[in-house]
């Protein structure tokens, strides 16, 4: 046997280990922490908000009218359903009823991928103070929704469905856009129908937004100045979960050159070939044999 025979399982060892080495860090790199997830949004729908400054008769006091109905927010999902709200300490003593209605909802939820939020109200009948039998408005149908999905353009939608009348007057609305409506010796009520604003994550939709002046002649409220939002919805999309780090790439494997490569490959690199131990061999004989002749002839002389 020649040493060839011996160093092979030498070489086979130390590839194995070579390679082991070289897929460790991928492994390692694999079970690392999963990455964390965004922020989850926000949403909020409300389906009556006021800002009203009430003021008396020769404006001796002065009462704000800041109520709102249903209002929820979100990251936690939440929903309501009442249909009335009151006020104490504006009529004489007694409750005054702001708003009633037959449907009143409000609903906000949020998930790491999506925040949405959706209000209706239907059937609704709003007063204020001094006007305790003529409506402020009536409406037979409002919704609101916001929606924003992480990755997606937000959508913000509103819709005033049926008649709305103002003031005892029944009024044709223009989409997104603008109507006054005057009633001589009680008031004037602005409303701007259908708003939506949306921007890279967020959303707001508003089905219906008041600006009141009213000034009722002979009546216990000199004036009521102020806003009415009817059926809001806003949401903020979820931040996208940032990416997870890449597997750190492996360290290549050592060039490693086989070991006991047979003998003819070192021959090879010097210019020799197989017959190379034979002509060696030749020349030691032919060399011997010339030592001798010269030898002998020397003794003969």
């Amino acid at each position: 046997m020649n040493g060839n025979t011996f160093r092979m399982p030498a070489r086979r060892r130390r590839l194995t280990a070579v390679a082991a080495l070289a897929a460790a860090p991928v492994v390692l790199a694999g079970a690392g922490p999963a990455h964390a997830t965004g922020d989850q949004g926000r949403a909020s729908a409300v389906v009556l908000r006021t800002g009203l400054d009430v003021s008396l008769l020769d404006k001796t006091v002065n009462v704000p009218l800041a109520v709102s109905l249903n209002e929820v927010q979100a990251p936690r999902s939440a929903q309501k359903t009442a249909l009335a709200v009151r006020l104490d300490g504006v009529n004489n003593g007694n409750p005054f009823s702001v708003l009633s209605a037959e449907v009143a909802t409000a609903k906000a939820t949020t998930t790491a991928h999506k925040a949405e939020a959706a209000t209706r109200l239907a059937h609704a009948r709003l007063h204020v103070p001094g006007l305790p039998l003529l409506s402020l408005i009536e409406v037979e149908d409002v919704t609101a929704k916001a929606t924003c999905e992480a990755g997606k353009a937000p959508v913000a939608t509103s819709n005033v469905l049926g008649a709305v009348t103002v003031l005892g007057k029944r009024v044709t609305l223009t989409s997104g856009g603008t109507t006054d409506v005057k009633v001589p010796g009680v008031g004037e009520v602005r409303l701007d129908l259908s708003k939506s604003e949306t921007t890279s994550r967020t959303a707001a939709a508003t089905a219906l937004q008041l600006k009141v002046s009213v000034n009722p002649l002979k009546l216990n409220v000199a004036e009521v100045e102020g806003t009415v939002t009817l059926a809001k919805a806003t949401c903020e999309a979820p931040k996208p979960a940032a990416p997870a780090p890449k597997p750190a790439a492996a360290d290549p494997a050592p060039d490693v050159k086989p070991q006991g490569a047979p003998a003819q490959a070192d021959l090879a690199e010097t210019g020799g070939n197989s017959l190379t131990p034979y002509i060696a061999a030749g020349s030691v004989a032919l060399l011997a044999a010339g030592a001798g002749a010269v030898a002998l002839a020397r003794r003969r002389g």
